[in-house]
């Protein structure tokens, strides 16, 4: 399933082709998408398929096309502080996108069913705090993973703000999904070819709405023999959050907004540079024809200004790389966060359990 935007040489460039096609519509979803790297979640050797509008799938390891999960994620309505849960949560690269936008008083739990998958989901959110240079210019709700089948989940567990499957889920199936929501949040799930968006509007209410017409793999059912009793699967527990780990929070915001008071103060905008596109030169050849034995072949031979256009358009090529490389160094330099926590007169340890123990 995708298709529908054109390919992008990198992440901005497809999130530009998604924003152009009205996949990605408000401004938090575009900064989620523009801030976590789709190719970072993709194995070595097949990053070069990341920027199409594709689904990719390899081993259990999947990724839906980017222009359904713009669709998921306009369709959830996500706000700071809501819970969520992901049925299907795969590498976890929606779910670490929406934990961007929920913040770090949220609840963002995913349960998946293989778990070599699980592993590769931990691994990838490990890197991401670890490495990606988007962490520190967010609040984040880190996702939870369990391991386990979204069919098999116990009966007591807590209900969810906004939930989302990613498999397609068989008509007698829909209320077992939406008990798991609280009154007045949304459930986005494809359901008989149709990914759906259903909002509980009270103890037995619904709403639905179709958004997309997808093509997904339904969800696996737990097979068993008779009379065996089922693996259930335990959420993870909604826990609050330590008087230590609040306290970061709230100095990594402090520090934050007034970095962002200083540069627009002199006038300096943090943002991604939009992606250029390069100018195409229209190219001319002139037919010719050469005698070969006793027969007139024709052939085609380039003209001086075609010559010339070539020499044009590597200059512009050039020339934009250049400004490309400027823009970035300026967004590396109003990126201070880290240099004011190490400027701060605590101990080194504090200042790493700061920084979440990044190295750069």
């Amino acid at each position: 399933m995708g298709g529908a935007v054109s390919a992008g040489e990198d992440n901005d460039d497809l999130i530009d082709n998604l924003k152009e096609a009205q996949y990605i519509r408000t401004e938090k979803v575009e900064q989620a998408f523009r801030a976590i790297d789709r190719g970072d979640y993709y194995l070595d050797g097949y990053r070069d398929s990341a920027y199409k509008d594709l689904a990719w799938k390899h081993g259990n390891i999947h990724l839906s096309a980017p222009c359904i999960y713009s669709e998921v994620m306009e369709a959830l309505k996500l706000q700071p502080g809501l819970s969520f849960l992901n049925l299907g949560s795969g590498t976890g690269y929606l779910s670490t996108m929406v934990g961007l936008i929920i913040g770090p008083f949220g609840v963002n739990h995913g349960v998946e069913l293989h778990k070599d998958v699980v592993e590769y989901a931990r691994e990838k959110l490990d890197d991401f705090i670890k490495n990606s240079d988007s962490f520190d210019k967010f609040e984040f709700c880190e996702p939870v993973f369990v391991v386990g089948n979204c069919l098999e989940i116990s009966t007591d567990s807590h209900q969810y703000d906004r939930i989302y499957c990613g498999a397609g889920v068989q008509k007698d199936h829909e209320n077992y999904m939406k008990v798991l929501l609280k009154i007045g949040g949304i459930l986005v799930m494809p359901i008989e070819d149709q990914l759906t968006q259903i909002t509980r509007t009270g103890q037995c209410t619904w709403e639905s709405k179709n958004i997309l017409a997808v093509s997904f793999a339904p969800l696996v059912q737990q097979s068993r023999a008779d009379g065996e009793k089922p693996d259930t699967v335990q959420l993870p527990p909604v826990t609050v959050r330590s008087l230590q780990d609040l306290s970061r929070i709230y100095i990594r915001r402090t520090l934050r907004n007034l970095a962002n008071e200083d540069s627009q103060g002199k006038g300096t905008v943090q943002r991604v540079p939009q992606k250029r596109k390069r100018r195409r030169c229209r190219r001319r050849r002139i037919n010719t024809y050469v005698f070969v034995g006793n027969q007139l072949i024709p052939q085609m031979v380039e003209s001086e200004e075609e010559e010339h256009a070539e020499e044009e358009h590597k200059e512009v090529e050039e020339e934009e790389e250049e400004r490309d490389i400027g823009d970035i160094e300026i967004i590396k330099q109003v990126n201070v966060l880290r240099d004011q926590i190490m400027a701060l007169p605590l101990p080194e340890s504090l200042k790493a359990y700061l920084l979440y123990y990044r190295e750069k």
